[in-house]
């Protein structure tokens, strides 16, 4: 019988790594169009979780929360800091975590199929959309529809763009990450 594989590998590390430091560098740059910056964060998640899958994706995009947690300069606007999840946007920070937790997921278990990178990113975006807003929502006192109105509706077509891109993009990137790690 061949023995469960618990720990992580060298190449996993290093992959997990790779990423997180990918969103460390894309992150702070940002495009205020509201009070939700307008970033590519969300295209080098969708990348993450699904190229390196659920478990791999979801670590490497908490890495990058952590990081920028303890103050390190990896959010919108070269900022980091605890304050910075507490403030409007932290939902969406944290969101990124299942975001890619359930794309990874979704591509993981449908694998071979190549809608299940487009549904598990907008079963993710969902999520993602749900927790930040509702966390703006408690920030500011703002209605579900003004929330919406300014958290929401604005990223439809540049997630969309994003899912579409990594749709095509990703399964190449996964298959050669893949035959690396045999």
């Amino acid at each position: 019988m061949k023995a469960k594989k618990t720990m992580l590998s060298v190449r996993d590390m290093v992959y997990t790594a790779l990423f997180t430091a990918v969103i460390c560098v894309v992150a702070p740059f940002s495009v205020a169009i509201g009070p939700i910056p307008l970033t590519f964060t969300t295209l080098v998640v969708y990348h993450a979780a699904v190229t390196l899958g659920w478990k791999y994706g979801a670590l490497s995009v908490a890495l990058y929360v952590m990081l920028g947690a303890v103050g390190l300069p990896v959010f919108t606007n070269f900022e980091g800091g605890f304050n910075k999840i507490a403030g409007v946007t932290g939902g969406y920070i944290i969101g990124y975590i299942p975001c890619a937790l359930v794309t990874g997921f979704i591509v993981d278990l449908l694998k071979g199929k190549r809608w299940a990178y487009p549904l598990g990113m907008v079963i993710g975006t969902l999520i993602l959309y749900t927790g930040g807003t509702v966390w703006f929502m408690l920030q500011t006192n703002n209605s579900l529809v003004v929330s919406l109105t300014l958290c929401v509706t604005p990223f439809l077509i540049g997630d969309t763009v994003k899912i579409i891109v990594t749709s095509i993009s990703a399964p190449r990137l996964r298959e050669e990450l893949s035959k690396l790690r045999t």
